[in-house]
């Protein structure tokens, strides 16, 4: 039985999202007010019966002068992955794109392909012979998620490298890190917890580290740490209305969309990170801190606080995003990577993400483009 593919109402798209345990945050309208450089459509596929089985975010993006477009669904769509007939969703989706001049379509099928546990990840960090996550043994694989990668190189679609040195793809992570709640207690991801975590937010209560929720307001303070952090860590920040407009957009489509936690010690703010919410699937999203007062443990209390309040609101997994694939002493990334697994976090390899090329002339300008970038 064939789908039909059409553009669907905010209303439409949003109401299938919540039918659903769980979406990615870009996958929600809302996401489309984030991102003003791209223009957003909601997609639905739609059964012989007119049931709305499917739904997916595409963001298009201009080539510079020429009016064709890079059409791009992050971490979506959200369709049946497990389908064993995947052209019925992808053709007409293709179709679609190219008819709204896309001559490019990447998409990150939101499909876990690898697991590895705490320990394996801690044993591989440990061990000298082991240079990259991607080569050691995984605590779990998902067959299907192989199955579906065969199945979309038969179909033309391309895989997208994981990434440069640092192991973050060009788009969204391939590699994330990511505390299962599922089942579990409290106590039980308290427990989870390497001992470092525990002393530190031990440390953090002793010293009278106070972590509050903030409001709008308080995206400037955020911000004046978060550009500390990235001249400390060496990246280009993003600006502050961008976190603004996050805001503004996602808390209009939902009330509890994206939150803001602030650690303050007498009188400072020492911390802070953005926290966004989709059902059952919460992220911690943007997090800065002052190197002042690092012995008080503000990032471990903050987390811990969030990770509470993530499990009251019944998560079924807490997840840190990005991670290096990179295991070696000298990467900057490995102390991240250090801090997500001590709190718990399973390292989680997604099938990445991938491209088709309507037009493959203008696809490989885009590559040699983003490569000179």
């Amino acid at each position: 039985m064939t789908l039909t593919l059409r553009p669907i109402s905010r209303a439409e798209h949003l109401a299938f999202v919540a039918s659903r345990p769980s979406a990615s945050h870009m996958q929600v309208p809302s996401w489309g007010d984030v991102k003003p450089d791209w223009r957003a459509e909601s997609l639905g596929w739609f059964e012989a019966d007119g049931r709305l089985a499917g739904v997916g975010l595409v963001l298009m993006r201009p080539l510079p002068r020429v009016k064709r477009y890079l059409a791009y669904l992050p971490e979506g769509p959200v369709i049946d992955w497990g389908t064993p007939d995947l052209e019925r969703w992808l053709e007409p989706m293709l179709a679609h794109l190219k008819s709204r001049g896309a001559f490019s379509v990447k998409m990150g099928p939101p499909v876990v392909a690898r697991r590895w546990s705490p320990e394996a990840v801690k044993a591989a960090i440990a061990n000298p012979e082991t240079h990259r996550l991607r080569d050691v043994p995984a605590t779990s694989y998902e067959p299907e998620a192989f199955d579906l990668a065969d199945r979309l190189r038969r179909m033309g679609w391309q895989q997208t490298e994981p990434g440069g040195e640092d192991g973050f793809a060009a788009g969204q992570p391939r590699y994330v890190c990511q505390i299962p709640f599922a089942g579990r207690s409290l106590d039980d991801i308290h427990r989870g917890l390497n001992q470092q975590w525990r002393r530190n937010i031990k440390k953090a209560e002793k010293a009278g580290v106070k972590v509050v929720r903030g409001g709008y307001e308080d995206l400037s303070v955020f911000y004046g740490l978060y550009t500390e952090t990235a001249e400390r860590d060496q990246f280009i920040p993003r600006p502050l209305p961008y976190f603004q407009r996050m805001w503004t957009a996602l808390n209009t489509e939902h009330p509890d969309r994206m939150r803001l936690y602030l650690a303050h010690h007498d009188g400072d703010v020492l911390a802070a990170a953005t926290m966004l919410i989709v059902g059952g699937h919460l992220w911690y999203s943007y997090g800065a801190s002052t190197s002042r007062k690092r012995e008080v443990q503000p990032n471990n209390a903050m987390q811990w606080r969030m990770m509470a309040d993530a499990h009251e609101l019944g998560a079924h997994v807490y997840d840190f995003r990005g991670i290096t694939d990179t295991l070696e002493e000298s990467d900057h990334l490995l102390g991240l990577l250090r801090f997500k697994v001590g709190a718990g976090g399973e390292a989680v390899e997604y099938v990445g993400e991938w491209d088709f090329p309507l037009n493959r002339l203008l696809h490989k300008a885009l590559d040699v483009y983003m490569a000179r970038r």
